[in-house]
């Protein structure tokens, strides 16, 4: 398995021009995650500002749709990448993934993501994600993950 530069997470090493809300270093208005392998789940720490807020002391559940959507898809491209013994990931996309909202996420501290993969075949993966506040679960994912070819409007974006 690859090896990150010290400090960087997939997205500053592999998509530094990347302009995507939710994962792009590129994008200063967007939510920047940086999404870092983990043993054979891929993690993220990400603080909430104050404009996340749905209401008083809580997270928007379109930012927790955004943030798990995002870091379940690089999860999937760093297997797929992986798994094809390749040094650098495919440009993957969305095909479908499905959000629980098990609680109420505060505000008032960091929120983290881990994700695996679940199944997968050679150019999609299938990814299962939580997103927890305080220790609690507040959210999980369900979703697949598809590898693009040439002529798909996200082949390259990376």
């Amino acid at each position: 398995m690859t090896s990150l530069p010290p400090g960087k997470g997939l997205q500053e090493t592999y998509a530094p021009h990347n302009a995507c809300f939710g994962c792009g270093p590129a994008n200063p208005k967007g939510l920047r995650i940086r999404s870092i392998p983990q043993g054979d789940e891929v993690v993220c720490d990400w603080t909430p500002e104050p404009h996340h807020e749905a209401f008083p002391g809580v997270l928007n559940g379109g930012i927790i749709g955004a943030l798990l959507d995002c870091h379940s898809n690089w999860t999937a491209a760093w297997h797929l990448m992986n798994a094809a013994a390749a040094t650098t990931p495919p440009c993957t996309v969305t095909a479908d993934y499905a959000v629980q909202l098990k609680r109420p996420t505060p505000m008032s501290e960091p929120v983290h993501l881990s994700a695996r993969v679940v199944d997968s075949t050679a150019d999609r993966a299938v990814v299962e994600a939580t997103l927890e506040a305080g220790g609690k679960i507040c959210a999980t994912c369900r979703g697949t993950f598809v590898a693009v070819k040439p002529g798909h409007p996200a082949y390259h974006r990376w």
